[in-house]
């Protein structure tokens, strides 16, 4: 019996255009019937913020980083042409007009198609997120659990 192929990205950036980008492919591999990971590190792990402010205890420093990172995918600016956050709303426009899923709708897209969604632990220590800011049905693992499913992967890109 043939291996199934496995994808594996590790999101790194914050940046709406470029998570977006990271979705698509997952959400693509996984229609291909690879086995797919996200590891969301770093500024990618705004994607998986919830947009509501829950309420957990931080210190000053992880409120600080809590205020000032866009909570949840839809508030990401974009990489180029941000323009002060009217950026974002004419990429959004645009899409809309195509009929191009907005991000939170590709995020969604990878959990009915069970690609593997990753907070990193490490990154989240550092930045004072918590498990309950980050959205449900997804996992938590260090970098050896990346390292782990990257691997065996045909295809293991960094975003």
């Amino acid at each position: 019996m043939e291996q199934k192929k496995r994808t594996t990205i590790v999101l790194f950036s914050g940046d709406y255009d470029k998570a977006m980008a990271a979705y698509i492919i997952a959400n693509g591999a996984a229609a291909y019937d690879h086995e797919v990971t996200i590891f969301h590190t770093f500024w990618g792990l705004n994607a998986l913020r919830k947009e509501a402010n829950i309420p957990v205890k931080k210190g000053f420093l992880e409120k600080m980083f809590g205020g000032m990172m866009p909570r949840g995918a839809d508030k990401m600016g974009l990489s180029k042409m941000n323009f002060g956050g009217f950026g974002p709303k004419m990429i959004k426009k645009v899409m809309k007009k195509h009929n191009a899923m907005p991000l939170p709708d590709l995020i969604e897209l990878a959990k009915e198609q069970d690609v593997k969604l990753v907070a990193c632990t490490m990154t989240m220590d550092l930045l004072g997120l918590q498990k309950e800011e980050l959205l449900e049905e997804i996992e938590y693992a260090g970098v050896a659990a990346y390292l782990a499913d990257a691997e065996d992967g045909n295809v293991n890109l960094f975003i």
